[in-house]
């Protein structure tokens, strides 16, 4: 298994709720065996010039434009829960997909459940508190998140995203240009948070949907790269836009890792006690057989964002 953990798959946005909740709490480690001898990444290339036809518009113009695409204001306000079932492309040897569930629950409770190897690891956050349970580290009982686990869960936004109200969240929004992603002209915003944290967000010239996301740098395999989230196939679900397929790339590492959706619900009553510290497994509890499954050998081709 790939030592990218399951947190670079929902690192910086599943934006299938507009952004994820940082899954660093569930890592998966590398295979022991030797690796295959490592290609070495190409020269990324420079950005293409964008299209001279991109209209010129304000950074107010364009979250305006990009909240009515992705269903309006008062649609994603009416947004109370978030359910989403789908699955992780977790990379390694054979490319297996593993099953996850994702619950969000305003003001910010957030629960994430991968099956793992038979086994269901845990991340939740009621707000206040967080807990992971790790039974594939061979750790039946819940753990505590650490403090910066917890900064990190408590600064996240809302589940309808940081340009959604985002005044009101205290966050900053201002056009730094345009350039290409994936062959499409896009306006290249900077968000700064309330608490000072940068993110880089790409809004498609054409529709107006996010399609690339970049945020703080992560340390993998030795040293500080950049991880960014291309968002594609575009569905409505009860009225507002969402990416079913979010595809993570690290910078220098051949490849990407995508994560799809495959039901959402919105407005679902969820227990409380979803959110709460879950219970220790017992060894009967634990699943004995795998539930993953391998990905097709032919290339999966991407999605292109739909329209509303």
């Amino acid at each position: 298994m790939s030592k990218l953990s399951l947190a670079c798959g929902l690192a910086l946005t599943l934006a299938i709720c507009a952004y994820a909740p940082d899954a660093s709490a569930v890592k998966v480690t590398r295979d022991s065996t030797p690796p295959a001898p490592a290609v070495p990444p190409r020269p990324a290339a420079p950005a293409a010039p964008v299209p001279a036809n991109l209209p010129k518009l304000s950074v107010t113009q364009i979250v305006d434009k990009n909240v009515a695409a992705r269903g309006g204001l008062a649609a994603w306000r009416a947004i109370q829960s978030m359910s989403i079932t789908g699955k992780l492309d977790a990379g390694g040897k054979k490319d297996t997909l593993l099953p996850y569930t994702l619950q969000v629950q305003r003001p910010n409770k957030q629960r994430l459940a991968i099956e793992f190897a038979g086994e269901t690891a845990l991340q939740v956050f009621d707000g206040e508190h967080g807990w992971k349970l790790r039974p594939y580290l061979n750790r039946p009982n819940a753990e505590p998140f650490s403090a910066d686990e917890l900064r990190k869960a408590g600064e996240h936004p809302d589940l309808d995203g940081p340009l959604i109200d985002y005044t009101a969240k205290g966050n900053r929004v201002e056009l730094e240009g345009t350039e290409m992603v994936e062959g499409q002209g896009t306006y290249r915003l900077k968000m700064t948070t309330k608490q000072g944290h940068e993110q880089h967000i790409w809004i498609d010239g054409s529709t107006f949907l996010e399609a690339k996301m970049e945020a703080n740098p992560r340390h993998f395999d030795g040293r500080m790269r950049k991880v960014a989230t291309y968002l594609r196939d575009y569905r409505r679900v009860e009225g507002v836009m969402m990416p079913f397929v979010a595809e993570t790339r690290i910078e220098g590492v051949p490849g990407g890792h995508n994560m799809t959706i495959e039901k959402a619900v919105l407005n679902e009553k969820l227990d409380e006690s979803a959110f709460a510290k879950p219970q220790a497994l017992t060894a009967a509890a634990m699943p004995k057989m795998p539930k993953m499954v391998t990905l097709p050998t032919a290339e999966h081709g991407a999605s292109s964002p739909k329209g509303p």
